[in-house]
């Protein structure tokens, strides 16, 4: 078992190195560029429609939920651990600076989930309910059936395959076994009732399908979102004369060989490298974009153009990365506990205990409650998630709709089988599982980078005239 597991690090080590992480940021700068820049430009309009009260409706073209249940139950998926945890083992592995190269990957990132999602849209299918069904494994059968049927075929088929072990891996099991050692820490719980509770509540929502699972995501995800920002902003207005020096110590140890970040986090020194090489693979980690998990839900909203929902989609690597993990990295930033000893273990504060730490400046001993709170609450939506991830990558594989009740069954006890039990080898064959699910995705988005710019800059003329109708109606009132 330990050679397994020496194994199987190594193994996630290499898929996980530069090589994997450039090619991530490749692509998103490949497709912005293709793009001409219009996933940025577009970044405030797309906000705007995300928020919009006609995103929460079903008026407009075909699909099964609204754009913003298929917003939330794919970020429902994406924020999780990684804006708790994934942003504190960044900055305490490759300094404070680690945040801006979180920040730059996003930017580049926005391009990615857009591209990924709107190419769901374009190739979706229905099937014999009736319902929405696509993702990349649709996208790469259907965009190369007349001239390649048999390489989008293959593609398809391996991005299904590794999906399908990502959503019992990191969408499942190490999940609830976060959820049940975080309660057990903060209010002594013990693991198997919690873990009963877990995956009843698991069975009953998605046995309900996408409907449920958007139903529930589109209540729980705004709510947990709001409630730790708020709480993050009060950490922050605590140390507020902290913040400017937090800022310019996350800047300087952003682009500098080899920095000193001063008082405010121990004088803990930290090499550029090290700082892109932890803040890229930490945000990719958080927003997945590239990834292409997300594109799966996207294919199920409804919506007049595949181009209007891949933008409204497109916000959940901004609300993922650059509002909720940002808030994250202030926090840490500014309560000058980055960098110090931990004096329960001795050892500098990484992980859940750096945040529950800066959380602490202010709120005290509750600070490891409202960690944990948020802990729960984010682990818990990344399980609904991806069980509709899963499952849609399933029933590709099985060719029918017919054994998805036998997967949500197995999906929700694997619940409880995480929950109880010791995982460090589950986590590293995720990150494998994850590695390998992105790269089919990643080659279909470099091949099709084309098509994704041609219908980005037709689109833009629809843009433009919803822009100038709301300028019209805003100079009315």
């Amino acid at each position: 078992m330990d050679y397994l597991a020496e194994v199987i690090t190594a193994v996630d080590h290499v898929v996980w190195g530069p090589v994997m992480l450039m090619l991530l940021v490749g692509t998103g700068v490949v497709l912005t560029v293709r793009c001409r820049f219009l996933t940025w430009r577009n970044l405030p309009w797309a906000v705007r429609v995300t928020l919009s009260r006609e995103s929460r409706e079903k008026g407009k073209g075909s699909g099964d939920v609204s754009p913003f249940s298929a917003l939330t139950t794919a970020l429902a998926a994406t924020i999780g651990t990684g804006n708790i945890v994934g942003v504190a083992t960044a900055m305490a592995a490759g300094g404070p600076g680690a945040l801006v190269w979180m920040w730059i990957s996003a930017c580049f990132g926005l391009s990615s989930k857009f591209a990924e999602c709107m190419l769901a849209l374009k190739y979706r299918e229905k099937d014999e309910r009736g319902e929405m069904c696509g993702g990349p494994m649709y996208t790469m059968k259907n965009a190369w059936k007349s001239e390649h049927p048999g390489f989008g075929a293959a593609l398809g088929w391996c991005f299904a395959f590794f999906a399908v072990l990502a959503s019992f891996g990191i969408g499942n099991m190490t999940q609830g076994n976060s959820i049940t050692a975080s309660l057990h820490a903060a209010f002594g719980l013990p693991a198997k009732p919690v873990a009963v509770i877990l995956m009843v509540l698991s069975f009953l929502i998605i046995m309900g399908g996408i409907r449920s699972i958007a139903k529930v995501s589109s209540v729980v995800v705004p709510f947990m979102a709001i409630f730790y920002v708020i709480c993050g902003l009060f950490i922050i207005a605590g140390n507020l004369n902290h913040l400017p020096a937090g800022i310019c110590m996350i800047l300087k140890m952003a682009f500098s060989p080899e920095a000193a970040g001063g008082a405010l986090c121990g004088n803990m020194t930290s090499s550029v490298f090290a700082a892109v090489r932890f803040g890229v693979a930490r945000g990719i980690f958080s927003n997945e974009a590239g990834m292409g998990s997300a594109a799966i839900t996207a294919a199920a909203a409804t919506t007049d153009h595949p181009v209007r929902q891949g933008y409204v989609n497109m916000t959940g690597t901004f609300w993922d990365t650059l509002v909720v993990c940002t808030i994250t990295g202030l926090v840490i930033a500014c309560s000058g506990v980055l960098g110090q000893v931990n004096p329960d273990t001795g050892a500098v504060y990484e992980g859940a205990a750096l945040t529950i730490a800066a959380f602490s400046t202010i709120f005290g001993e509750a600070g490891g409650g409202l960690v944990t709170i948020g802990i729960v609450l984010f682990a818990f939506s990344t399980i609904l998630g991806w069980e509709y991830q899963g499952e849609k990558a399933f029933e590709y594989l099985a060719g029918s709709r017919r054994y998805n009740r036998m997967y949500r069954l197995l999906f929700s006890l694997m619940v409880y089988v995480g929950a109880t039990q010791s995982l460090e080898l589950v986590w590293s064959f995720s990150d494998i599982a994850n590695a390998l699910m992105a790269l089919p995705n990643l080659i279909s988005l470099l091949l099709l980078s084309k098509e994704v710019g041609r219908d980005v800059r037709e689109y833009q003329r629809t843009i433009r005239r919803e822009q100038r109708q709301a300028a019209i109606r805003h100079g009315r009132q």
